[in-house]
């Protein structure tokens, strides 16, 4: 059991890291998405793909891991969690501080990870919001103004800048 426990650390730990590299790639995405660098954008996207197909498989081998644990320990996988592990662990003190340790490490990263997603997601909505502000703008600048049409020679409505030809049907 104990070398479970360490492989379950030993995981963990990599997932830290992982997730570290991801937040501080989170961070650098902020200023790219204000400077509006799509180039710039897209590498770092890249980048988070990368860093996250390896967390996918340490999720993978960490799910392995627990479950080998869980039937170790007789406790369905589904139900334990790694608080009720480390809550498990008062025989072995030193694996549990290290179990803690990650774990904490672990759920701070994720949530600041979470918060910086968030305030990107936010950003990214305004520069949206912001490009279809405008594109109506220049739409409606096209569009030649309303006006009341006193004659049925006036012009009304239409776009400017753009010529209707005439076709003579007679000959």
């Amino acid at each position: 059991m104990a070398s479970l426990v360490e492989n379950l650390i030993n995981i963990l730990s990599q997932e830290c890291d992982e997730y570290d590299t991801v937040l501080e790639l989170a961070r650098s995405k902020t200023s790219v998405i204000v400077a509006g660098d799509l180039d710039a954008l897209s590498k770092i996207t890249e980048d988070e793909q990368s860093h996250a197909d390896r967390l996918q498989n340490l999720d993978n081998n960490r799910s392995k891991v627990t479950a080998d644990i869980a039937n170790v320990i007789n406790r369905d996988v589904n139900k334990l969690k790694l608080k009720d592990l480390i809550g498990l662990l008062d025989k072995s003190p030193v694996e549990q501080k290290k179990l803690s340790e990650v774990y904490d490490r672990l759920s701070t990263v994720v949530k600041e990870l979470s918060r910086v997603n968030d305030q990107n997601s936010e950003l990214l909505k305004s520069s949206l919001e912001m490009v279809d502000f405008e594109l109506n703008l220049l739409n409606s600048l096209k569009a030649a103004p309303e006006t009341a049409n006193y004659s049925g020679n006036g012009y009304s409505g239409g776009t400017l800048g753009v010529t209707r030809g005439n076709f003579d049907a007679k000959q």
